[in-house]
């Protein structure tokens, strides 16, 4: 049984509480905290082994996002949002229908994997492809036969660079198996085993969205250990580093970039705009003797001298603009 307080210690206790000198927080017991446990769905994977994963695909979030500012020539950023564990059955009836889902494998690690494309991002990388500004086109429609070979050629791609953002774990090589629209129509396991799902934010252009990444628990329980933090810090190593910079060395400099010369501008009036005919001359700013403005991208970066090379107009470097011009 506890101590029982006197009348006097009483008035000396709430008098202080009233006063402010003691927090009243303090004296009250702390709850317990529980946590609930779903015996129906255990969880495979510890808080550290999610950590190692994550790892993974941080550095596949930073390869994927420089090859499709390669391909797609738009700015483009992706980030881990998330890494749940769930049953297949609450992934597969997560995903709109149709949709874009993509099925790999990941020799020698059994099992199949999916790739889900939220169809906003999805459509949008495909009107980039055939030459649009990329807004989605999605409005619950099916992929044609040709958006279909188009974005197999892309999945080739994706797929290319999990074994470079593997390679401090394991090393695998991933293999297209084909594309889906219906997620209910080609299950990769049985609706209650446990699968992770690896959520990437995306943003391409103006268009955002999520890439779903599903990996069933199966395929990794044999690697599991190798995702503790011991065996982890002993397999990284420089040259994992060095391949991470090569492979990003040869994307940026196969990356194509816009390059305009500007020959100069001047201001009208829309009166005069209107009245504008064939044959009418609109002076410029600049001199005829001076440098043109060369842009790469949006960015002034040189500045140079308009001629012709062979049969096409061309500009000869002759300065480099001081700031960010490198």
């Amino acid at each position: 049984m506890g101590e029982v307080l006197s009348q006097s210690e009483i008035d000396i206790l709430l008098s202080a509480m009233q006063s402010g000198t003691v927090d009243l927080d303090n004296i009250i017991e702390e709850e317990k905290k529980v946590r609930l446990y779903d015996f129906r769905r255990p969880n495979k994977f510890s808080k550290e082994q999610l950590n190692a994963i994550q790892v993974i695909y941080d550095s596949f979030c930073l390869l994927l996002t420089t090859l499709f500012s390669g391909i797609l020539r738009t700015r483009v950023s992706a980030k881990v949002a998330s890494i749940d564990q769930v049953t297949y059955e609450e992934f597969s009836y997560s995903m709109s229908s149709p949709t874009i889902l993509s099925i790999y494998s990941l020799p020698p690690l059994e099992g199949k994997g999916l790739i889900e494309f939220n169809p906003a991002i999805g459509f949008s990388i495909i009107d980039r492809l055939f030459g649009g500004p990329g807004i989605s086109t999605f409005k619950g429609r099916q992929l044609t036969e040709i958006e279909k070979n188009v974005f197999e050629k892309i999945m080739e791609k994706i797929l290319s660079l999990f074994g470079e953002s593997w390679s401090s774990l394991h090393t695998v090589t991933a293999i297209f198996e084909g594309i889906e629209t219906n997620p209910q129509y080609n299950p990769i396991v049985a609706s209650s085993e446990m699968v992770l799902v690896i959520v990437i934010d995306t943003k391409i252009g103006e268009v955002e969205g999520l890439i779903n990444i599903c990996l069933p628990c199966l395929m990794l329980e044999g690697i599991a250990e190798k995702l503790s933090k011991r065996f982890w810090f002993a397999s990284s190593s420089s040259v994992n580093s060095e391949k991470y910079k090569g492979f990003l060395r040869r994307t940026v400099e196969r990356t194509v970039i816009p390059v305009r010369a500007v020959l100069g501008s001047n201001t009208i009036t829309v009166k005069d705009l209107i009245e504008l005919q064939v044959g009418d001359v609109i002076p410029l700013e600049k001199k005829a003797n001076s440098n043109v403005d060369v842009y790469v991208d949006s960015e002034l970066k040189f500045y140079g001298k308009p001629g012709v090379l062979g049969n096409k107009m061309a500009i000869q470097i002759t300065a480099v603009e001081s700031e960010g011009g490198d």
